[in-house]
């Protein structure tokens, strides 16, 4: 294991992480605490370890907390890969095999949601249990959930569309696929003011958008081999389904939802989360997609005080 520091908007310095030959890296705060699991907190689709900031300081004087850039966002590398769900969830083992040490407890949001619940239910022994906020992920025959499939899913047609709308559809998803359209998308998405009307549309509390935030997403999406990410990502086939993963599922499970969420139907996901493991708990809260960064006071009391009664 090779490790080395690297500067960080945060208080607190990150570090660099050897894994598959590429550079990932990491924040730790805190003390190990001998009778509480360490924390390991994973971002969301285009997100990193900034987006955290406000939990990570609300947390580490209880726990040993960690946050990880997966691969191909934040400040980890971005090679060019076929990124999947199967990729990050090897990742976020591998790093709780040879960084922390121990089982942790794995807290994701969205596309994190969903390579953390695939890590606790492929390798049990890495998780003492699994908080998902606003997760992602496809149940069977569900309509898309993350924030790529949502973006998607505005230029795809209905599922039962007309002959028309199917030769539109196909002819948009044509174009879309072609290097130079992805291009442009990608110069598109990544204007601070799109990125701004987005957190727009999936904040509550319009006040937590701030030009930090702002910064903070917008930054890696300049880095070398951003590009190949975002193509790789925008057309990487759906993984494992959840209900499948939860099936597998042996740890303790708290769900916090922000009811806010524009792209997913926290009510109507939440029945299906208790469908295939009635022992979880959850809250629903008045937020949106990225309930952490919106009410952190909130979801860090609610994280602690599950993870302080957990057997």
């Amino acid at each position: 294991m090779q490790v080395s520091t690297a500067p960080s908007t945060n208080s607190i310095p990150g570090q660099y992480w050897q894994w598959r030959g590429h550079k990932v890296y990491y924040v730790r705060a805190g003390e190990r605490q001998s009778q509480r699991p360490p924390l390991l907190l994973v971002h969301g689709f285009g997100a990193s370890t900034d987006h955290w900031r406000k939990n990570i300081s609300g947390l580490y004087q209880d726990f040993e907390v960690y946050a990880i850039d997966l691969l191909g966002f934040g400040r980890s590398q971005k090679p060019k890969l076929q990124y999947s769900g199967d990729l990050w969830c090897d990742q976020l083992h591998d790093f709780i095999s040879e960084v922390i040490g121990q089982k942790a407890v794995l807290a994701g949001n969205s596309l994190g949601g969903y390579a953390s619940l695939s890590v606790a239910a492929k390798y049990p022994d890495s998780a003492a249990g699994v908080v998902l906020l606003n997760s992602a992920g496809p149940f069977n025959d569900n309509p898309p959930t993350s924030e790529p499939e949502a973006l998607q899913s505005q230029i795809q047609p209905p599922k039962q569309p007309s002959p028309i709308q199917k030769l539109l559809g196909d002819s948009v998803k044509w174009i879309f696929q072609q290097p130079l359209s992805q291009l442009l998308l990608f110069q598109y998405v990544r204007q601070r003011w799109v990125i701004r009307q987005t957190l727009e549309k999936v904040y509550l509390d319009k006040t937590a958008i701030t030009d930090q935030l702002i910064d903070e997403i917008a930054r890696p999406a300049y880095d070398e081999g951003a590009f190949d990410v975002f193509v790789s990502v925008f057309s990487t086939p759906q993984g494992e389904k959840v209900d499948v993963l939860l099936k597998q599922l042996t740890c303790p499970l708290l769900l916090l939802w922000g009811e806010g969420d524009p792209w997913m139907n926290a009510k109507e996901r939440s029945q299906k989360f208790r469908q295939y493991y009635p022992q979880l708990t959850e809250y629903f809260l008045q937020a949106g997609h990225c309930p952490h960064d919106e009410i952190p006071e909130q979801i860090n009391k609610l994280l602690r005080d599950w993870v302080l009664s957990m057997k």
